[in-house]
């Protein structure tokens, strides 16, 4: 069967599987390119799993339409001194089972969230100690001043202690786990959607919790997600009408979306940024054909990567103008004084005589780890970068995978199986602390948070030192100067190779109305529906 034919065909069976769902004015029908695989709010610190969870999870802060940190199932909180926190609990908030919220909970959550397979080490400080005061007061305790502490919070939401220690489910379920637990099938938090069903990797449905503590600014009745990894079917699916909303919309899909009259595509900005990264920490690359040594543990090697990558044709061929080329591996929104860093142009000549000059004349073999269904565009960036690296003699084999497998290979859990990859990053703080020390900072045995997300074990020491001062550092302008100089290591390293900030890009029935965040979470909790 011709192409066309496969892909219409695939898009009428969607079509006619949406179809046969009742129709509820009050009903959303979301698609996104990629699956909901666990219900276990610390298995997967990924942006879109992470907003799933929000509408049936919470944590003590939350972040508001502009981003900026809100109070959640914390009321209120105070620094009585300088290393101590004091959290006033909200009262009368229960989790969907009736369970109360309290205190243990809190001290529980702070507990788990930390443990071994937890993908949300670095949210809550490794020094924290949660003292429990009454059943509505937590304090917490630090070795140092953390100014930044509740802006590293969000993501990290609040389980039922009980409910947990009732169905086996004490322990975080890992990303490499094979066997589902109970918390990654089943949910029990205590926000405004209950979820109804959940087939991993098939459809989750969301009905609204009509016991929730806060008064809904939505209208939704139900959520039904479905997660559909081709673009045509899920395009076709929104301009037919049979979905509500859509993320992401392909850049070359913007205008006929536009122009087909039933829905919009709401654009703007991401704080993401989308990067490259090098194994520079085994002796051995896993996947190359140079044995006995690791090519990327010279930095003429990695020079050589970063000038042969071209990230205004990136830019202009495969994002279609929708991407800011960026200089930093953070957002210039999150940083005052990204402005004074410029990404130079490309330039292949000079990155083979780095290559002539490491010894890599004839280049060499590597694999390149990319997921398929998680960025916009994402295989078709990392196409790109085969290409152009293949102008300096090396030979990328592209292993680009659905989310969940990519995700299970190269993070922590799975043992950071990768020699070479594309990443996409959002500092769950909001702020350059969380690049440097996640993302930039040594592996360090002593301190097992430092380097949770560097997936190829990038090590500046100097680095980590700053990163450590940039912490406790109260003064703005004294701050802003240290996480310069920290970015400014990284750079002369060639730690990371910076892509761009990504578009973003929802495709939204005229009948649904929502907030879109620069941070990408779709969030249902901020949305009407009208017939």
């Amino acid at each position: 069967m011709p192409l066309r034919q496969i892909l219409l065909a695939t898009a009428t069976a969607s079509i006619v599987a949406f179809a046969a769902m009742p129709a509820s004015s009050q009903t959303v029908r979301y698609a996104n390119q990629g699956e909901l695989k666990s219900l276990d709010p610390y298995t997967l610190k990924e942006t879109t799993t992470i907003a799933h969870h929000a509408h049936v999870y919470e944590g003590l802060v939350t972040r508001d339409k502009d981003l900026k940190i809100a109070p959640a199932l914390a009321e209120s909180w105070e620094t009585p001194e300088p290393t101590r926190w004091r959290f006033h609990l909200r009262k009368g908030v229960k989790f969907h089972n009736g369970d109360p919220f309290t205190a243990d909970d809190v001290i529980f959550s702070a507990d788990r969230v930390r443990a071994k397979g937890s993908n949300f080490l670095t949210n809550v400080p490794a020094d924290a100690k949660f003292i429990k005061i009454d059943d509505y007061t937590v304090d917490v305790k630090l070795d140092a001043p953390n100014p930044i502490l509740t802006s590293q919070w969000d993501g990290w939401f609040i389980m039922d202690k009980k409910w947990c220690e009732e169905n086996n489910s004490v322990a975080p379920t890992p990303a490499s786990a094979t066997t589902p637990s109970y918390a990654s099938l089943h949910e029990n938090g205590t926000g405004p959607f209950i979820i109804e069903s959940h087939q991993p990797g098939v459809k989750t449905v969301f009905k609204v919790n009509t016991s929730w503590w806060s008064k809904p600014e939505h209208n939704i009745k139900e959520i039904v997600f479905t997660p559909i990894g081709s673009a045509a079917t899920r395009v076709a699916a929104l301009l037919s009408g049979e979905v509500d909303v859509i993320e992401p919309v392909p850049t070359q899909d913007i205008q006929r979306v536009n122009s087909g009259g039933n829905a919009t595509v709401l654009t703007g900005m991401e704080v993401r940024t989308i990067f490259l990264g090098m194994d520079q920490e085994r002796s051995e690359l896993l996947y190359s054909n140079i044995k006995g040594k690791n090519p990327f543990k010279d930095i003429r090697v990695r020079g050589a990567f970063y000038k042969a990558i071209d990230v205004d044709l990136i830019k202009n061929r495969v994002m279609r103008g929708l991407s800011t080329p960026s200089a930093l591996m953070v957002a210039p929104q999150l940083f005052a004084l990204s402005k004074d860093f410029v990404r130079p142009k490309a330039d292949p000549d000079a990155a083979k005589k780095l290559m002539v000059e490491a010894g890599y004349a004839d280049g060499f073999e590597v694999t390149m780890d990319c997921p398929n269904d998680r960025y916009i565009n994402d295989a078709d960036i990392c196409q790109a970068v085969v290409g152009m690296l293949a102008r300096i003699g090396v030979k990328v084999n592209l292993l680009a995978q659905p989310k969940a497998q990519y995700f299970g290979k190269v993070l922590k859990p799975g043992g950071y199986q990768t020699s070479f990859y594309l990443l996409g990053w959002t500092p769950a703080s909001m702020d350059s602390h969380n690049v440097l020390f996640d993302i930039m900072g040594c592996h360090d045995a002593a301190q097992s948070t430092r380097g949770e997300a560097n997936l190829g074990g990038y090590c500046n020491k100097e680095l980590d030192v700053l990163t450590d001062k940039v912490l406790i550092e109260p003064d703005t302008a004294k701050r802003d100067q240290m996480i310069k100089q920290a970015f400014e290591i990284g750079i002369k390293d060639y730690g990371y190779i910076p892509l761009h900030q990504q578009s973003l890009a929802w495709g939204v029935s005229k009948k649904v109305k929502i907030t879109q965040r620069a941070d990408n979470q779709v969030l249902f909790y901020w949305a009407t529906k009208q017939e």
